[in-house]
């Protein structure tokens, strides 16, 4: 079949020795199911040496299929090399590379030239089973060795369970003394069939897995392949080999250092080796992956050849180094490229996201302090690019967006969207533009997030993906830099993956951040800042009670103006007078007396939102754009708007200022306070008597401040009578 399952490879999981009558049947009618030969069958059942029986398998293929029902597909083999450590298309390990099937050979088997070697002339087999257990074993390590088989219904010899009770301490020791008998000390052996050692640790109490004591090494055994080539390309991969032993036979046994700490994570390893060695040349044999395995012992005879020891302590020093030098190897990185080639012919740069500030596919940063208003600067983003419009004054290519909500739960996330576009005064005409996926208590590592994202993506053609906040999904110390390098890469991931511009946003570090520049303010590592295409810093700028008079002033004028337009009287009032909200609202009261104490509370409303709201500044670090003077912004909830008078420009960052001089600046001469607060008694009591009665009510509205403090004013005023609430002159 051309397109059948590579069942072939995923049998090299599935050890027929673990699996019962049923299990084992299930394997041969799935192969047969999805095109394989009974040869293949009968080849891996082999592997089972205890219980394989010759022409068994040819018998029980004749009868799969004959009595219909449900056929066994080979899905049933996928499952069971799953549970034992076969990982779809690509494997992983803590720490290490990920490599897809298609990834390039380390080496080219064809070419390499093969390495001949031969049996030892002056030949010392106690010395060489000496010098093995030295290298491999800690003195106080229980060693598992055989010497003792049995011959099989197949005719072939079979190691017994063997010895596993005395250290490699003893052994060494007993050797040394055995005068050149080695049967003294592990017993006499068949010099026709050879002898066995287990090269891992174990227990004392037995010689399986579960009687490993340590994972340490694996075996490396291939007898596919000419003797010389496979001690070249044993070499040639520089494999961490501790021992290299000649089997006696058709293979060389590598013992490889794994170094593993537990059962799984030698597993993980293991897989991993087998795989770089089978891209590269070496069909090995995949009985040998148990960390129990037996392997051949050096030092001893077999039917007239020596099993001898070829080399210890060969290749790379360790699994770490082993795998970090495959992995500069084997990498996927583009070769480089001659500047001449395309200097005739640039590729195209790619087209903005935001004009002037980032690029489509690239990435950008929005860092600030609590209560800069953040995720709604992100949200004013998200609908500026649904619709088309303008954020914070840059033109957005219109497209759809995806916004990942980590931090607010469903119901508050989507108030909070219909409440900017409410206030933003847009239609929603691109609302199928904006999809919103809801993570809050559900949020995993970036590592993790990413193709998770990335898969749910790949399909909607986004334009932009916007992640909120990032602490959620920080993986690592947001200190270290290389582990916040890594952390930022997996937005490289899902940029290139999906041709998109990906921003997130950060918060800053503790302390004063005037004194700053924008790139060194996000909190952590330097990696934040230097990591994005784009960095949008927000700072706080200090709010004066100056500055929120003129605002507060500002802000009347317009409110009055607007009532005198509604009722036609816009043309009364001169340039001076909209200066001033004393003579606005002395003409208000003359020119439109049915509308006025409706004008009034509107003032009050708006006195109260220019009190709350704050004023920040927008400083940009960009790589692919000039940089832009600082954009200063109201943040008055739940929208940032530009200030458009330039009240704003000269205006100093929070903190920037010493404290001694902003507490020197903040006091003022105490008659100058006193005369204020006259003057905004005056005035509130001229805005409030029109033909009616003035209340404490109508003064506190208009002024912004409590009742309790309207009469204390009125009291310190001294002009002013107070009776039941209603307020008079004297």
């Amino acid at each position: 079949m051309e397109n059948r399952l590579p069942l072939d490879e995923l049998l090299n999981y599935i050890d027929p020795s673990h699996l019962n009558y049923q299990e084992w049947v299930n394997v041969g009618f799935a192969l047969k199911y999805e095109g394989y030969s009974v040869s293949d069958w009968d080849a891996w059942s082999q592997r089972d040496s205890a219980r394989y029986r010759a022409g068994e398998c040819e018998r029980k293929w004749e009868t799969f299929n004959k009595g219909g029902g449900t056929p066994i597909t080979g899905a049933t083999i996928t499952q069971m090399a799953k549970e034992n450590g076969w990982v779809p298309r690509s494997f992983s390990m803590e720490g290490g590379h990920e490599l897809d099937w298609e990834d390039q050979l380390v080496i080219d088997a064809n070419w390499i030239e093969p390495q001949e070697f031969h049996e030892p002339t002056y030949w010392n087999p106690v010395n060489e089973l000496i010098k093995y257990l030295e290298v491999l074993f800690e003195e106080d390590d229980h060693v598992g060795y055989v010497t003792e088989s049995w011959i099989n219904e197949s005719g072939k010899h079979v190691p017994t369970k063997g010895a596993y009770d005395r250290t490699a301490g003893q052994l060494i020791e007993l050797l040394q003394k055995c005068n050149g008998d080695i049967g003294r000390v592990i017993g006499d052996y068949n010099p026709e069939v050879g002898a066995w050692i287990r090269f891992n640790p174990l227990d004392g109490k037995g010689a399986k897995n579960e009687n490993v004591n340590e994972y340490r090494y694996a075996l490396i055994e291939c007898d596919d392949t000419e003797l010389d080539k496979q001690n070249a390309l044993i070499r040639e991969l520089e494999l961490p080999v501790a021992a290299l032993v000649y089997s006696g036979n058709k293979s060389v046994h590598a013992i490889v250092r794994v170094d593993a700490a537990d059962y799984q994570e030698y597993r993980k390893r293991v897989d991993y080796l087998y795989d770089i060695c089978r891209k590269n040349g070496l069909k090995l044999d995949q009985q040998n992956r148990n960390p129990s395995r037996l392997s051949r012992m050096p030092g001893i005879m077999r039917n007239g050849k020596k099993q001898f020891l070829m080399d210890t302590n060969i290749g790379k020093e360790s699994w770490n180094d082993w795998v970090e030098w495959i992995e500069s190897v084997n990498d996927d990185l583009p070769e480089p490229e001659s500047l001449d080639d395309f200097w005739a012919d640039l590729p195209k740069l790619s087209p903005p996201l935001i004009e002037g500030v980032l690029r489509q596919g690239h990435k950008m940063l929005i860092a600030g302090p609590s209560k800069a208003g953040k995720s709604f600067a992100l949200i004013e983003m998200c609908i500026c690019i649904a619709e088309g419009q303008k954020w914070f004054g840059w033109n957005c290519t219109q497209g759809k967006v995806l916004y990942v909500n980590l931090e607010l739960d469903r119901p508050s996330c989507l108030h909070r969207f219909k409440d900017v576009y409410t206030e933003m005064k847009l239609v929603p005409k691109g609302l199928k533009n904006i999809d919103i996926w809801n993570l809050r208590g559900k949020s995993i590592p970036m590592d993790k997030l990413a193709p998770k994202l990335i898969r749910r993506a790949a399909k909607k053609d986004y334009i932009a993906i916007v992640i909120d906040p990032i602490y959620k999904v920080i993986t690592g110390d947001e200190n270290s830099a290389d582990q916040m390098a890594n952390f930022c890469n997996q937005f490289d991931k899902v940029c290139t993956e999906l041709g998109c511009a990906v921003i997130y946003c950060h918060h800053h570090s503790k302390g004063n951040q005037g004194g700053k520049r924008a790139m060194d303010r996000a909190s952590g590592s330097g990696v934040f800042a230097r990591d994005p295409d784009a960095l949008l810093d927000l700072i706080e700028l200090e709010s004066t009670e100056a500055l929120v008079k003129q605002e507060s002033n500002r802000a009347v004028c317009e409110v009055c103006l607007k009532w005198l337009n509604k009722f036609g009287k816009g043309d009364i009032p001169s340039l001076d007078d909209m200066c001033s909200e004393k003579e606005m609202l002395s003409i208000c009261r003359a020119q439109i007396k049915p509308a006025y104490e409706d004008m009034l509370v509107e003032i009050a409303e708006v006195r109260k939102k220019i009190k709350n709201r704050s004023a920040w500044r927008i400083e940009a670090t960009l790589r692919e754009f000039p940089k832009f003077d600082p954009i200063n912004l109201w943040f008055d909830y739940p929208v940032h708007k530009i200030d458009s008078s330039g009240v704003l420009q000269d205006v100093l960052p929070d903190g920037e200022m010493p404290t001694w001089q902003k507490a020197m600046t903040k006091r003022k001469d105490p008659e100058v306070k006193k005369k204020e607060r006259t003057d905004s008694v005056e005035m509130a009591y001229a805005a409030c008597g029109i033909d009616e009665k003035v209340t404490i009510q109508n003064l506190s509205e208009y002024m912004g401040v409590s009742e309790k403090t309207v009469r204390r004013r009125l009291k310190e005023h001294g002009g002013f009578w107070i009776d039941e609430g209603i307020v008079g002159r004297k």
